[in-house]
């Protein structure tokens, strides 16, 4: 049909009415003709209360634009259209199974192009949509695809939505399927696309879109809102006489005739699908079904999108999976992790274990119980060779170390301290306790001298929070002495120090040091030549072994006691100056806090060594740094003979500290018989 025939065309869909607000030039019975051009392009809006007939007005429209092959696209919100298939072959498109196809938002631009391009006139029902977001989207989908078509081809079309209401309210929540509508009312005339909203509720659309009809169809209305809108329309004679209006009969109100028309539809051809269900059996009637090739598009498009979310299915499934997997590997990882803490844990507990004073396996390492009667410095004092080993056999009891074995002597490498024995804070002797060898650990005397005697009383507190400490098995209970003999003098006399003067300081740290094990205290000295060192590395320049373990025990008391301090790793660095300087408070410095850790380095320092340093002209790094031996070192533990030059005859101080050095080593090389009996003060 050509465009010249679309503006004459003409279809019949009413008969003048006799009443009030009726067109009073007209006879009643008369045939009412719309222009179909003015339908298809225009704005129109049909609206009465609920059997009042205006359904059956839109579809006594729709089946005469059908009749003269006007294609259109009717929106239907309640599933009451499909009875058009009893006479017109159309697509029933939507949600049910009684669709002639099920289709979503994927398909709107295929059924825009079959009713534009195809002249294929579509039901788009949204009734079977179980989410009213997923009808929302279909309508907007569909709109904009025929308003963008539209634009081009130009072709008049009509698009009719039932319950236009819930898309374009009054009451504001227009959703973007609304605001497409409202476009569509505004400028789709001038693109050829028209637009007729059918409502039961005018008060609830929004006036916005009722003002740009054309023509508008006012059936039966009885609330006041809604005739209050006749009112604002039309006047208030209509407003009044529209309450009173017979089933499909109705005010027609249109621009092109500028008349208000008191009218009564015609009854529709087609099934009545939206008529109220009476009592009489319910026959469905034989419906139009539609040709295949009109929906094999869009069967395309329904296959396509069930691949695409099979596959979306299929990968959701695979990254549920992963995450699974994750989840399992982030456990896996967690527990590992966990192990790791535990092993960490128990390597640390094993070797703060190994790192206290360590009990040998071997019977030749055990110490025997001393007994009532037996000498107080059995089992547990240091005899020849300490930085190899220490303890004493059974028959060693008599205090003889020139009696024990070669054989015990090589398993005495390891000490005989109960793990208990070491001292939580470093031990502290009295100003006047009297150091006697600084080799042995456990006596102020030489083993086997008159005095060999040990003090074996408890730990004392005092007031700097250290206490005196006794290493050895032979400790018991507080104030007394191990098999009931007396203490010795030494330990009798020994004041309670108070620190009330420098000297006393001096005395009792000299005192800590002086009663810890003197490997312990060689190892002391070569963390003061080397600054910083390792704990493994000082034991063995001690004359020890290699062995961790020992060496970590044995370095145990110097760092709880202050003298040395973890840097990082396994470095210590040598910490004796601020350990003097705590104890005074911070309240002594400069020469008179290098003097009094010179004091407490006598102890383990000779005597000579601070005079030789002092005069060395060399700098402090470039000094060989003089590491006392003890008397029960062999002449090579820990030394190169020939890097030793004896100076034999050389009376007076020593010139330096690599001087006091030579002495010491000449000393202790076993080139003078009564060598090991002379102490560094006599060497030097």
């Amino acid at each position: 049909m050509t465009d010249t025939d679309t503006d004459t065309e003409v279809i019949t869909v009413a008969d003048v009415s006799e009443g009030p607000g009726g067109d009073t030039g007209a006879v009643p019975g008369t045939p009412v003709s719309l222009p179909v051009v003015e339908l298809l392009t225009g704005r129109g809006f049909v609206t009465g209360k609920s059997g009042s007939g205006k359904s059956n007005t839109a579809s006594v429209l729709v089946e005469n634009l059908l009749e003269n092959n006007f294609p259109v696209l009717v929106v239907d919100t309640d599933g009451e259209y499909y009875g058009l298939k009893e006479e017109f072959e159309l697509l029933h498109a939507g949600a049910d199974d009684e669709c002639d196809i099920q289709v979503s938002p994927e398909h709107a631009e295929k059924i825009a192009s079959l009713a534009l391009e195809n002249n294929v006139p579509i039901i788009l029902d949204v009734s079977g949509y179980l989410d009213d977001d997923v009808a929302k989207k279909l309508i907007l989908s569909v709109t904009r695809h025929l308003f963008a078509k539209e634009k081009k081809l130009k072709k008049p079309f009509l698009m009719l939505v039932e319950e236009v209401h819930e898309y374009i309210p009054e009451g504001g929540g227009l959703n973007e399927a609304g605001k497409m509508l409202i476009k569509v009312g505004k400028r789709g005339r001038k693109h050829g696309l028209g637009i007729v909203g059918i409502s039961q509720r005018p008060a609830d659309v929004k006036k916005d879109f009722i003002t740009q009809c054309d023509w508008l169809v006012w059936h039966r209305l009885t609330w006041n809102n809604d005739t209050n809108v006749v009112s604002r329309i039309i006047d208030a004679e209509h407003a009044n006489a529209v309450e009173d209006l017979g089933d499909g009969e109705a005010f027609l109100m249109t621009d092109w005739s500028e008349s208000v028309r008191r009218v009564q539809f015609r009854r529709k051809r087609t099934f009545d699908a939206g008529a109220t269900p009476g009592l009489d059996d319910f026959e469905r009637p034989e419906l139009k079904s539609v040709s295949d090739d009109l929906v094999s598009d869009l069967r395309q498009i329904s296959d396509e999108q069930e691949r695409r979310e099979n596959e979306l299915a299929a990968l959701r499934q695979k990254l549920d999976r992963k995450n699974a997997r994750i989840e399992e590997l982030e456990a896996e990882l967690r527990e590992a992790r966990d192990l790791s803490r535990m092993a960490d844990q128990f390597a640390q507990a094993m070797l703060r274990s190994a790192a206290a004073p360590y009990r040998g396996d071997s019977e030749r390492n055990r110490t025997p119980a001393a007994t009532p009667g037996e000498g107080e410095g059995e089992g547990e004092g240091e005899g020849e060779g300490e930085g190899e080993g220490e303890g004493e056999s059974e028959d060693d009891a008599d205090g003889d170390p020139d009696e024990r074995s070669d054989s015990d002597s090589s398993l005495l490498d390891r000490p005989t301290i109960e793990p208990g024995e070491w001292p939580s804070v470093p031990s502290v002797a009295g100003p006047d306790d009297t150091a006697g060898d600084p080799d042995d650990s456990t006596t102020a005397t030489p083993v086997g001298s008159d005095a060999d005697t040990t003090d074996t009383s408890d730990a004392t507190d005092h007031p700097d929070g250290q206490v005196n400490v006794t290493f050895g098995a032979e400790s018991t209970e507080s104030g007394g002495t191990n098999g009931g003999e007396a203490a010795t003098d030494d330990g009798a006399d020994r004041p309670n120090t108070t620190h009330e003067t420098r000297e006393a300081v001096v005395a009792d740290l000299r005192s800590a040091i002086e009663n810890l094990p003197g490997i312990s205290r060689r190892m002391l000295a070569h963390y003061r030549r080397e600054r910083t060192a390792d704990p493994v590395d000082a034991h063995v320049a001690a004359g020890g072994t290699p062995d961790q373990p020992v060496a970590y025990g044995r370095n145990r008391p110097l760092r709880i006691g202050g003298f040395v301090e973890h840097v990082e790793g396994s470095r210590y660095r040598y910490a004796l100056p601020d350990r003097v300087a705590a104890a005074f408070d911070g309240h002594l410095d400069g020469d008179d806090l290098d003097e009094a850790v010179r004091g407490v380095e006598r102890a383990f320092v000779d005597e000579a060594t601070h005079p030789a340093e002092r005069t060395d002209p060399r700098v402090v790094e470039e000094r060989g740094e003089v590491e006392v031996v003890d008397d029960d070192v062999d002449g090579d533990a820990g030394f190169v003979d020939e890097d030793a030059v004896v100076v034999k005859g050389t009376d007076g101080p020593p010139a330096s500290a690599d001087d006091a050095t030579r002495r010491q080593m000449a000393a202790d090389d076993g080139s003078d018989p009564g060598s090991d009996d002379l102490t560094d003060a006599e060497i030097l």
